[in-house]
């Protein structure tokens, strides 16, 4: 089994090539992001203070509390390789914290490292300018039934309403408004970009790739990377 984890800016196409890897060799795509959105916005949460102050965080950019973050994440993705599936991470972990944690509490990298090998944990880091970020990012719209993305231009950002392929409600993300892009990109540099340098000191080899180009020639790059068993 493998473990990859896919690094890169809000709007770099870390869930679409996540998507596309967990095809390609059977691996489950772990989105941390939308699995903190289904918590945090889980109806049955919503008298749970603790989880409640999470969701505050969420919703305006800002990343939620690296050590509640570890622990759901940890507890997931034990639970995956204890029943034989390999994972794809789109962005996590996304802190210092989460990826290494401390003496009281395993990082996601000792997890990985534990339950996969070291020497089946990739990484790798898809990379696009802060201008395209918010461009992709501000033209995105999310399907409410098949959950489809569509990156639509801006005309036609208030035209559509309905999704083109199975007839559901569009809407846009909070997390994809303007204002809450530039947050997370501020969090994006602060915060995760500085896993990647710690990684290297653990012997770690990061693999660039640009996500500018169309998603096919940036999967066929990653593709290359990547063992071919």
């Amino acid at each position: 089994m493998i473990t990859i984890i896919i690094y890169g800016p809000p709007g770099s196409g870390k869930g679409t090539q996540a998507k596309l890897l967990a095809d390609k060799f059977g691996l489950i795509h772990f989105d941390t992001g939308k699995y903190i959105e289904q918590v945090v916005h889980d109806l049955k949460n919503k008298k749970n203070k603790a989880i409640q102050k999470q969701r505050e965080l969420f919703d305006s950019g800002i990343l939620c509390n690296p050590s509640w973050v570890l622990k759901i994440v940890s507890e997931k993705t034990r639970q995956l390789a204890k029943i034989g599936f390999g994972i794809v991470f789109s962005g996590s972990p996304r802190t210092l914290y989460e990826a290494l944690g401390n003496k009281n509490q395993s990082g996601l990298i000792d997890v990985l490292e534990k339950n996969y090998g070291r020497e089946n944990v990739f990484v790798f880091n898809v990379d696009i300018s802060d201008k395209n970020s918010i461009k992709r990012n501000g033209n995105r719209l999310m399907c409410s039934v098949c959950g489809i993305q569509l990156l639509a231009t801006f005309k036609d950002v208030g035209r559509l309403k309905m999704c083109p392929f199975c007839g559901g409600k569009l809407y846009r993300r909070i997390l994809d408004k303007p204002e809450i892009i530039k947050v997370r990109l501020k969090e994006y540099r602060e915060r995760t970009l500085p896993i990647q340098k710690e990684l290297k000191k653990r012997g770690y080899k990061i693999i660039n790739i640009n996500g500018e180009p169309l998603p096919e020639k940036v999967f066929q790059a990653i593709f290359k990377k990547l063992p071919s068993k």
